[in-house]
């Protein structure tokens, strides 16, 4: 069918929406089609595609079984399943199984019978290729993604969900679940089976000790899986034990010479291949384009290799959706992927470089052009607002092309080369833009300053034409015509001055006065001396240039003119250069012959009615033609039937018609080198190379709508003839070489095929398409909405009179016997016996007698209007007769209530007038039109009314303006608007708005709440200032400290202090978060804990001194406070407002930031005691600021944060508190246990430096040469027997609880059945949870609840007789510094021989019933 082509583009976000087969055939869905492309080393090529899905190709695959490579399978969004011979390119069988759309499907590898698909439902359905049979199976209910069948077991079906489960079926036994495998925390994208039967090859590395640790080779055999999700990690699952064995994360590359996009990870899609005979390496896609080959088998950044690494330019520039890999006969392995930049890429996986590039198309072609310059260099205006410009006569790339889209931004809808200058061409867009690029500069385009208000359709470079301006103009202008139906003149030296409406001088030059019909086409004459211009009424107008002088009006055409073409002047006889073809929307083309008009120009412009030759045979409307640059007179068109027809002009003869395409086309051109070649573009999404002389066909097919037409002239062949102009005129047009006959109804038909588009017979376009062109006209396409005036009846108004009018229709001697019967009534006198005008038989003729009688057939026609339901009728009769109240009665009960009646109501009176009035009111709320029912309620001074009617249907924002027009300011009413107004707001989340009600109904703390529930930063910052100014100063203080707390979540200090500085009293929370900016900037400065990015202050970076120093020197200098400050700055007032801040106890799993500020409190608070010299309560403070690190599970902060506090381990102020150990116990204890944690984290810091220096002699040296009894101190701190006491009776208690609790879980489930043989047994706490000694005792002796309630209460017992401060302010794990201790008095003698003693003997009554007790062990035997 064609030589070369450009396919649409690969449909995005799928799984496995391409495949390959072993002979090298590449199956793409691209919208609703699946492209076939036969794939080399070296080139690709389009040749064929499978047509008939109704919406998106989801999914695509080969059968890859030797004889049956040529079948394959699609999915799409109709939620059918199709099954293709791509030989024959046919349909085999389709399956409608599925009853929402399609995601995945997949050929089964093993079963050359088997396919499997699942939808967005999450049903899974078996197809049986052989049979036809199906088998659904539900396995899980949730969203599927992708789904494959293993290579390796018939029935082994793994499936990918969008919330990031993967789940392996079994389908032989009816969809089971054999494992579900978490891990995955985002969408799954893609699945890959690995090509082994195998999962030995990746034992040498695991990834997870305990997965690699529990298989053997006895175990159940298994295959690796490997899967890609959007949560940025591929990870290799073992479908033999069912959880994760690696997990790869993505390494971002960020591209050379271009910043890094922050959305770049939003856009992910991570396809996962795994290449047959690669069991260690896999493929897989990145982040912006780039495919990585990873090595199994390595670690680090050895394990990933980038492909296309070569050579610039390799790597796709968009995120990849599909890979597939073929192995061709000379043995070469290829992988082709699909990617979001529209190109299909082809990789040598030996070298891993790229082969070749196909560039897609991904929207309609709606502009194709050649240059006149450049030979064989081609433009393409494409609907996916790119340019392509493709050197069409390379001979090494075969599809050389470049993008163009900087500038652009919108569907290129025109293209125009410029005739002397290489490589500038011109685009025009659908939002009405007009620029010029320099394809062979890389640099933006130059975009026209004037814009058109619709698409361009047409650009043309010419002369320019005469504005009487002094001259300096560049020798070519460029002309756009757009969619308003206005040609503008550009200066392409200037772009950014105001281009010219040539519809002036137009009108200047010939005098015309009228309005000029739109412009919809124009084309200049190759020698620029004439231009001719279509417009929208159908008429092509020729004019001189440069004064644009008319030299005539072509009026052949019916219909907006879409196409105009002037014959080439190059290697033609003269008597052709004049040769003008145009083509509109009535499917038949003209060609004039305007020689004669151009060499002797008239005085006057000459009407032309008759052509030079008539094109007929397209069924609809004609889009674009070309002129063969190498033959004489031959012609080219491309029409809305989806054909491109080549004429012979002079002979009025087709030659050649190609129909290729699915769909209409749009755009055409002649190859300037090759005469028998031609080049199109249309709604399909593709462009098509095509031969003349290889076509099958020489005329278009039939259409619809002609077939159509003459099946009615043969079931009505005697029906009247409407149209009179059908005698005369010219031959009637033939389809395919046939003339249309039928006698009397020919012309007729003939003519409305004419002036009716024909859609064509293979796809007609929907009328409601997104990406329809809507060619030129802003009218035309309103016009074919409208009803034929000539075809339809125009429907009668019912009549008011319909009893007397029936009589009018009786036969002709009753009509003239009613003359005679009412001469006597009217002459005689008295009537005929039995006549009573008005009345009966006789009821017409009170038209034409008296009063009486008119009443009487009044009555009659009310009678009779009233049983037909037409109660208006009778409401107008009453009028009429002067009845107003009796029709405004009847108009009431009946519900017939108008305007108009409304109107004449007060004639009745005005209490008429006002029952009528609230009758009509009712009438509207019914009719839920309460607006126009207010209104109606003030035209009789109900005012209140009016408002609680608007105020009962929510219409708040009418009733306050109608209660602020016509009330005076102080209105009860007004404040209960605003105040229900603003409660409906609010609930429907408009808090602004309800604010602003709260604030005109004078309740400023309400508006404050209500903007304050947003709860963001802006909001919040927002209520705290509305607070202030309106008073409320509590209100705002409370306010602006959630919105600090906000911003110091966020790191945004400078805010926080900004919010907290506009509001008085909030002094001591300001030095809260100064202190927790120093302390977080502090930390960060040694690495103890990583900071985000945060706006902080210059002061919070300067260093020198410790944290208490910085603290009281940024607290002098930048915000008064020190020991002398008196008053509100005092540190006892400051202190006092800081008590009232909340402070939660210390818990775990709470985010390091927050734990931060909550620790910065407690400090805050210790700095003031400091500055008041209160040492007990700096002590607790301090205390329980290490605390909050060390139980939300900070070790490493908490270290960090005691020797910031106390630098070389001087706790001076606690040596001070425990002196006063009587008058503060409190104070004492907390002391103690901040004592003994410093000592604690001096303690581990000398035996980690001991470990690192464990295998040197140095280190052993050293160790051997410190001070004896150094560690004393320490040791005597930490060994407290008391707190080693406590402890052990708060692990019996833990213990005790969690036998209890799972005695009782194994009680519940035995008493409820739940229990089973194959179900595993309640958890027990594991045997290293237990002491050594009740891990011997429970087998031999179980204990029961009473007796384990009687240990739990002795436990209970022996802590409550404890000290409470022992219990509040703990010290470190006694029995563990025991151990330490002894470990470092092995090596060196920093500890003495009494204190290793005491040691041991705390090991020994308390080591015993802890976890510790194997390690007690080496110490005590």
């Amino acid at each position: 069918m064609h030589e070369r082509s450009l396919p649409a583009s690969p449909n995005w976000y799928c799984s496995r929406s391409s495949d390959v087969n072993d002979s090298g055939l590449l199956g793409v869905g691209a919208k609703n089609v699946i492209f076939l492309i036969d794939v080399s080393a070296s080139s690709c090529r389009v040749t064929g595609e499978l047509v008939g899905h109704k919406d998106l190709v989801s999914g695509f695959s080969f059968c890859q079984h030797a004889g049956q490579s040529h079948v394959c399978v699609s999915s799409s969004g109709d939620g059918t399943v199709r099954f293709w011979d791509s030989d024959s390119k046919l349909l085999i069988r389709e399956h409608a199984a599925h009853q929402t759309p399609v995601a995945a499907v997949h050929w089964s590898p093993v079963d050359k019978n088997l396919v499997v698909s699942g939808d967005e439902k999450g049903v899974v359905v078996c197809h049986w290729h052989n049979t036809g049979d199906t088998a659904s199976f539900f396995p899980e209910p949730r969203t599927i993604f992708c789904l494959t069948c293993s290579p390796h077991t018939w029935s082994s079906v793994a499936v990918g969900y969008k919330d990031g489960m993967i789940v392996l079926i079994d389908v032989s036994r009816k969809g089971e679940v054999m494992h579900r495998l978490r891990g995955h925390e985002d969408e799954i994208h893609s699945l890959a089976w690995s090509p082994v039967a195998s999962e030995e090859v990746l034992q040498s590395r695991p990834e997870d000790p305990e997965a690699a640790g529990g298989a053997s080779a006895g175990d159940e055999k298994g295959c690796y899986l490997a899967s890609g999700s959007k949560d940025q990690t591929m990870r290799i699952w073992s479908s033999a034990k069912g959880k994760s064995v690696m997990t790869l994360k993505l390494p971002y590359l960020k591209k050379r010479g271009s910043a890094v996009d922050p959305g770049v990870k939003e856009r992910l899609w991570l396809h996962v291949h795994w290449p047959t005979g690669r069991p260690t390496q896999l493929m897989s896609s990145c982040f912006g384009g780039e495919l990585v080959m990873w090595d199994l088998t390595r670690t680090g950044k050895q394990r990933w290799t980038l492909l296309g690494t070569s050579s610039e330019g390799q790597n796709h520039s968009r995120i990849v959706f599909n890979m597939s890999s073929v192995r061709l006969q000379d043995g070469r392995e290829l992988l082709i992927s699909t990617s979001m930049d529209r190109e299909i890429k082809c990789w040598d996986l030996a070298s891993l470089d790229c082969c070749w590039t196909l560039p897609t198309l991904g929207g309609f072609v709606y502009a194709l052009t050649f240059s006149p310059v450049g030979a064989g260099c081609l433009a393409l205006g494409v609907g996916d607002n790119m340019i392509r410009v493709w050197n069409t006569l390379t001979t090494q790339n075969q599809y050389d092309t470049r993008s163009f889209w900087q500038g652009v931004k919108s569907k290129v809808t025109a293209l125009a080369w410029h005739p002397k200058k290489e490589g500038t061409l011109s685009f025009g867009t659908d939002d009405g833009k007009v620029g010029v690029f320099e394809v062979f500069a890389n640099r933006p385009p130059q975009i026209s300053s004037s814009y058109h208000k619709k698409t361009v359709y047409t650009l043309a470079w010419g002369p320019p034409v005469s504005f009487g301006a002094a001259g300096g103009k560049a020798s070519h202008s460029l002309y756009s015509c757009a969619g308003e139906g206005v040609i503008l003149q550009h200066d392409p030296s200037k772009l950014s001055g105001e281009a010219s409406d040539i519809d002036k001088l137009i009108r200047d030059t010939n005098n015309i006065q009228h309005k000029l019909s739109p412009h919809t086409d124009l084309s200049w004459k190759p020698d620029g001396k004439v231009v001719a211009i279509g417009n929208e009424d159908g008429c092509v107008e020729v004019y001189a240039a440069p004064s644009l002088q008319q030299l005539c009006s072509i009026q052949q055409h019916h219909k907006i003119i879409n196409t105009l073409r002037w014959h080439h002047d190059h290697d033609s006889p003269p008597e052709l250069h004049c040769l003008l073809a145009s083509g509109s929307s009535n499917a038949t083309v003209y060609v004039h012959d305007l020689r004669a008009v151009i060499e002797n120009p008239p005085e006057s412009p000459v009407v032309l009615t008759e052509p030079y030759r008539r094109l007929c045979g397209h069924t609809s409307k004609i889009t674009g033609m070309a002129w063969s640059p190498h033959h004489e007179a031959r012609l080219v068109t491309v029409s809305y039937d989806g054909t491109a027809q080549v004429w012979d002009v002079l002979q009025e003869e087709p030659l050649s018609n190609y129909r290729g395409h699915v769909g209409y086309l749009l755009c055409v051109d002649w190859s300037p080198v090759d005469p028998d070649v031609i080049w199109t573009g249309g709604k399909d999404f593709t462009l098509h190379e095509w031969r003349v002389s290889k076509q099958e066909f020489t005329r278009p097919p039939k259409g619809k709508k002609m077939v159509d037409l003459r099946e009615k002239m043969k079931a009505n062949p005697k029906k009247k003839k409407n149209n009179k102009k059908a005698a005369g005129g010219a031959a009637p047009p033939q389809t395919n070489g046939e003339a249309v006959t039928g006698g009397e109804k020919a012309g007729a038909e003939l003519s409305a095929e004419e002036d009716d588009e024909v859609g064509p017979a293979s796809s007609p376009a929907p009328p409601s398409a997104p990406f329809e062109m809507q060619r030129k006209s802003f009218t035309a396409f309103k016009s074919k909405e409208k009803p034929d005036l000539n075809t339809l009846k125009k429907k009668k108004p019912r009549s008011m009179l319909p009893v007397s009018t029936a009589m009018d229709h009786r036969p002709k001697e009753e009509l003239l016997q009613d003359c005679v019967t009412l001469a006597s009534v009217r002459h005689g006198a008295a009537p005929p016996a039995g006549c009573v005008p008005g009345r009966g038989e006789h009821i017409h003729l009170g038209l034409f007698s008296d009063r009486p009688a008119l009443c009487r057939m009044f009555q009659a026609e009310e009678e009779a209007h009233v049983e037909a339901g037409h109660f208006d009728s009778v409401v107008y009769l009453r009028l009429w007769s002067g009845d107003l109240e009796g029709a405004l009665q009847l108009a009431t009960e009946k519900g017939e209530l108008s305007d108009h009646l409304l109107s004449v109501a007060p004639m009745a009176g005005f209490a008429a007038w006002s029952r009528t009035v609230e009758a009509f009111v009712k009438q509207l709320c019914l009719q839920e039109q309460y607006l126009k029912a207010a209104s109606h309620l003030l035209s009789i001074n109900k005012l209140y009314e009016a408002v609680d009617l608007l105020r009962s249907h929510k219409l708040y924002r009418e009733a306050v303006a109608l209660v602020k027009a016509r009330l005076p300011a102080d209105e009860p009413v007004l404040k209960e608007l605003y105040t229900c107004w603003a409660a409906t707001l609010e609930k429907d989340g408009h808090f602004s708005a309800a604010a602003k009600c709260h604030l005109a109904a004078g309740a400023s703390f309400d508006a404050a709440k209500v903007i304050a529930r947003k709860n963001d930063v802006p909001s919040l910052r927002a209520a705290a200032g509305l607070a202030r100014v309106s008073g409320e100063a509590a209100l705002a203080r409370s306010l602006a400290l959630r919105c600090a707390k906000d911003l110091a979540a966020a790191r945004d200090w400078i805010g926080a202090q900004d919010v907290l500085s506009g509001h008085d009293g909030l002094l001591a929370h300001r030095l809260h978060l100064c202190v927790a900016e120093l302390m977080g900037a502090t930390l960060a400065d040694r690495q103890a804990a990583p900071q985000p990015a945060a706006r902080s202050h210059p002061w919070a970076s300067l260093g020198g001194g410790g944290i208490q120093g910085r603290v009281r020197d940024v607290w002098e200098t930048h915000f008064g406070v020190s020991r002398h400050s008196a008053g509100p700055h005092g540190a006892g007032a400051l202190l006092q407002e800081l008590e009232s801040a909340e402070s939660p106890a210390p818990t775990a799993n709470v985010p390091l930031g927050q734990v931060q500020l909550h620790a910065s409190l407690h400090l805050t608070r210790a700095a003031l005691s400091s500055l008041l010299g209160a040492d007990g309560p700096l002590v607790k403070e301090l205390w329980r600021a290490v605390a909050w690190f060390r139980e939300a599970g900070h070790f490493g902060v908490s270290a960090e944060l005691c020797r910031l506090l106390f630098p070389d381990h001087d706790i001076g102020v606690c040596s001070e508190v425990l002196c006063l150990a009587g008058e503060e116990p409190e104070a004492a204890a907390a002391a103690a246990s901040l004592q003994a944690f410093v000592h604690y984290h001096r303690l581990y810091e000398r035996w980690w430096s001991d470990s690192t220096h464990v295998d040197g002699l140095e280190g052993a040296a050293a160790a051997k040469t410190r001070p004896h009894g150094e560690l004393d101190p320490v040791a005597s701190a930490l060994l407290s027997e008391r707190h080693a006491a406590c402890q052990a009776a708060q692990r019996s208690v833990g213990e005790i609880q969690e036998r209890l609790a799972a005695m009782v879980l194994k009680h519940s489930r035995a008493q409820a059945g739940q229990l089973h043989s194959g179900e595993t047994p309640a958890p027990q706490e594991p045997p290293d949870r237990r002491g050594s000694a009740d891990a011997e005792r429970r087998p031999e002796e179980q204990e029961t609840l009473l007796s384990l309630s009687t240990k739990m209460a002795e436990h209970q017992k022996r802590l409550g007789d404890l000290p409470e401060a022992l219990k509040v302010y703990p010290h470190p794990d006694v029995v563990e510094c025991c151990l330490v201790l002894l470990h470092l008095s092995k090596s060196s003698a920093s500890v003495s021989e009494s204190l290793q003693q005491k040691a041991k003997d705390l090991l020994s009554k308390y080591g015993a019933e802890s976890s510790a007790c194997r390690a007690a062990r080496r110490f005590l035997t």
